[in-house]
């Protein structure tokens, strides 16, 4: 198991490499879906992985579909209709 301090620098690095706004192509944009796809089946959530890379949600979200992650449902309360009661 990786040590916080490596995981941080190594999050660092990549956040540094992916400046905002930037291309990810080829072998760099396969790491990152990899790396993504690790932490979101571990539980991280979409907005989080956006706000630790310094990318938007809609560019976390495409990386997660095009790696063939089965995204989570949305938390929270749910404003489907009521059972009748009988």
């Amino acid at each position: 198991m990786r040590s916080p301090e490596r995981t941080s620098h190594e999050e660092a690095r990549v956040a540094e490499t992916l400046k905002k706004g930037s291309r990810v192509t080829g072998a760099a944009r396969d790491k990152l879906a990899a790396d993504l796809k690790k932490k979101y089946d571990s539980g991280a959530s979409i907005r989080a992985l956006a706000e630790e890379t310094g990318r938007s949600y809609g560019f976390v979200h495409r990386m997660l579909s095009e790696s063939g992650v089965v995204l989570r449902g949305r938390g929270g309360a749910t404003r489907g209709k009521k059972a009748a009661s009988i």
